[in-house]
C-alpha cells in the first residue's frame, strides 16, 4: 500500500483532534454535534456509516467500515465522552487545543480523543488501500459514566452490523499492549433511620450512624479482599479494592438522622466475581439492621446496583493480543488498573486488547495532554494495521 508523508497525515490527526477537542463532550452533555461532524467527514471521504442512538435519542455511537462490507476484520475502538472541568485548574481553556513545543493541551487529548483523531486522520489511507478484511471503527459514548455506550453496538454484530473478528481499544497506555484489566461495580447504599433529639437517642436511631458502621465494614472487607492476589502480581495494587467515594445525610447537629447515602466501588480482579464484595456488604447489612432496628420497623438499609463493567482477562493464543502485539513491535503485555470497554467486548466473545496514544497519568487532569510522539506512534500502528489486512 502507497502511503500519504507520514507529516501530512500527523497534520491532519493534529487539526482533526483540533475539532474534537472544541466539542464539549463531558458525558452528562449530549454528543450529538460532534457525531455530526464525524459523519459529514467519513461520508464526505466515501465510507459507510452506522449512526447508533441511544434510547432518549441525545447520543449516539457511530460505526464505520472500511474495505469489504463483511464479518471478520479488526475493530478500532474509542470513545467521544470526556470527564468534567469543573473545579479543576486549567492555564487555559479546557476545550481549545493548545500546543506548546511537543505536547498538545485540552480536555481529550489523552482520554481519548487523540486515538479517534488518528483513526479519523487515517480514513483516506483506509479507503484507498486494497483491503481483503475491513477495518471498522466504533465510536462511543458514555464510556467515563458506564462502560455500557457500546454495548448496542456489539448487540447488532453479526445481525444488521459486521461482526468483527477482534477489537482494538484505544486508550492510553503509551502504544503498549495491555491484556488485562480490572472489573468495576459502582453502589449506592441509602439507610433510612428513626429522627429523635439528640438528647434522647434511645427514642430513634441515626441514619449517620449506621453508615458509618457500613461504611467501617466496607473497609473491613476491603481488607479482606486483599488475600485474594493476582497470582502474576501484574496489577497495581495486586488485590480487589473497595472505595467509599461520598457519603451525605443528616439535616441537623442535634437531631437524629432520618435519611444517610453513600457511594462506593469495587474493582476486581478479571477473574474475581463482580459481585463478592456486594455478597459480603450486605451480610453485613441485614446483621447490623437485626441489631439496630429492632424496634423501628420503618428503619431500613437499601444498597442499589448503578453500575458493572467486566474486567478484561488475559487470554492465551488471543488473536487480538498477538495482532497488537506484532502492530506495535512489543514484545511482552502490559496489565492496567483502570476499566475500559475492553470487558466488555470479550464478555461478547470477541477477542480485545487495549493499545493507544498517551499516558493514563494525564487523563482526567487539568491541562491534559498528549505528547505528538504518541500520535506519531499511533499512525505508525495503524499503517501496519492497514498492510496486515490488505491484498
Amino acid at each position: 500500500m502507497k502511503h500519504q508523508p507520514a507529516d501530512s497525515t500527523l497534520d491532519r490527526a493534529i487539526a482533526l483532534l483540533d475539532r474534537l477537542v472544541a466539542f464539549d463532550t463531558e458525558s452528562s452533555l449530549s454528543n450529538l454535534p460532534l457525531i455530526d461532524f464525524v459523519e459529514d467527514y467519513l461520508i464526505g471521504l466515501g465510507a459507510r456509516c452506522v449512526r447508533i442512538p441511544n434510547a432518549k435519542g441525545d447520543k449516539a455511537a457511530l460505526f464505520v467500515t472500511f474495505g469489504p462490507d463483511i464479518d471478520g476484520g479488526v475493530l478500532l475502538s474509542g470513545h467521544t465522552d470526556v470527564v468534567p472541568v469543573v473545579g479543576q485548574h486549567w492555564t487555559s481553556p479546557p476545550f481549545v487545543l493548545r500546543r506548546d513545543g511537543d505536547r498538545l493541551f485540552g480536555r481529550g487529548t489523552c482520554d481519548m480523543k487523540g486515538f479517534d483523531a488518528l483513526c479519523l486522520a487515517m480514513a483516506p489511507e483506509f479507503l484507498n488501500a486494497r483491503l481483503t478484511r475491513p477495518i471498522h471503527l466504533l465510536l462511543s459514548y458514555d464510556e467515563e459514566t458506564t462502560c455500557a455506550g457500546c454495548l448496542d453496538a456489539i448487540a447488532r454484530f453479526g445481525l444488521d452490523l459486521p461482526r468483527p473478528a477482534l477489537a482494538v481499544i484505544g486508550e492510553p497506555t503509551m502504544m503498549q499492549v495491555a491484556d488485562a484489566h480490572k472489573s468495576i461495580s459502582t453502589y449506592r447504599t441509602s439507610v433510612t433511620g428513626h429522627e429523635a433529639h439528640s438528647s434522647k437517642p434511645w427514642l430513634g436511631v441515626s441514619a449517620v450512624h449506621v453508615a458509618c458502621e457500613l461504611v467501617a465494614a466496607l473497609e473491613k472487607i476491603g481488607v479482606e479482599l486483599q488475600s485474594d492476589r493476582d497470582p502474576r502480581g501484574r496489577f497495581e495494587p495486586a488485590f480487589s479494592t473497595v472505595h467509599v467515594g461520598m457519603i451525605q445525610g443528616g439535616t441537623a447537629r442535634n437531631i437524629m438522622a432520618r435519611h444517610c447515602e453513600f457511594f462506593w466501588e469495587f474493582r476486581g480482579l478479571p477473574h474475581t466475581p463482580q459481585d463478592k464484595a456486594l455478597v459480603r456488604f450486605e451480610a453485613a447489612s441485614r446483621a447490623l439492621a437485626a441489631q439496630r432496628f429492632a424496634h423501628f420497623p420503618n428503619a431500613r438499609i437499601e444498597t442499589f446496583v448503578e453500575i458493572q463493567a467486566p474486567g478484561l482477562g488475559a487470554q492465551e493464543d488471543s488473536a487480538a493480543t498477538t495482532l497488537a502485539m506484532a502492530l506495535s513491535q512489543a514484545n511482552h503485555t502490559i496489565a492496567v488498573p483502570y476499566a475500559t470497554e475492553a470487558g466488555q467486548f470479550q464478555f461478547a466473545g470477541l477477542p480485545a486488547v487495549i493499545c493507544g496514544p498517551g499516558s493514563i497519568d494525564q487523563a482526567h487532569q487539568p491541562d491534559e495532554y498528549i505528547d505528538i510522539s504518541q500520535l506519531a506512534e499511533g499512525l505508525n500502528f495503524l499503517r501496519r494495521l492497514a498492510d496486515k489486512l490488505s491484498a
